[in-house]
């Protein structure tokens, strides 16, 4: 799928429909955001994202794309799911969604070194912008940025926080 306008195109971004919910996780609430197109944002704590996403949207828990990601999410959580399938709207650089995209490569239990994950997309030098790209992920657990570590396996940058990312990755039996 590629994606629709650029991150920069704020007026397009703004003028399509969106809706929104809020779901339960053992990380906190958990805000989804989509168009009809497909998932546009997980945000942490119900608000916090990278999105630029419209002052107004709709809530409703019931749009097919939110109803689909909320029972995933919850499949997930519950053990019973390892990998998404899900719609995606995706919107920024062609590097960007190459990264994003990257990291539904990673396998579930698995973890990648942003020298690993920029490899996999063709740019082994391109470590840093991997790791800003990674920072913008505006779907994160659907696509799995907390799967990336520091070549030395240390657990680096997470926009849910260091803590959120050492659940996530023990609840995937990725740590100990």
């Amino acid at each position: 799928m590629s994606p629709t306008p650029p991150a920069d195109d704020r007026n397009a971004a703004d003028a399509d429909e969106h809706w929104c919910t809020t779901i339960a996780s053992p990380i906190g609430p958990l805000g989804l955001a989509a168009t009809d197109r497909g998932l546009r944002a997980v945000s942490w704590h119900g608000d916090e994202t990278t999105v630029k996403l419209p002052e107004v949207m709709r809530d409703d828990p019931d749009h097919p794309v939110l109803a689909q990601a909320a029972a995933q999410i919850t499949e997930y959580w519950s053990g019973e799911r390892t990998s998404f399938d899900l719609p995606l709207d995706l919107r920024g650089t062609e590097f960007q969604v190459a990264a994003w995209r990257a990291l539904g490569e990673i396998p579930y239990g698995s973890t990648r070194s942003y020298g690993e994950q920029a490899a996999l997309i063709g740019r082994p030098r391109a470590v840093r912008a991997v790791g800003q790209a990674n920072g913008r992920n505006p779907v994160p657990i659907v696509l799995p940025c907390h799967r990336v570590i520091g070549a030395d396996g240390s657990l680096t940058g997470f926009g849910g926080g260091l803590d959120t990312k050492s659940l996530l990755l023990r609840h995937e039996g990725a740590l100990d």
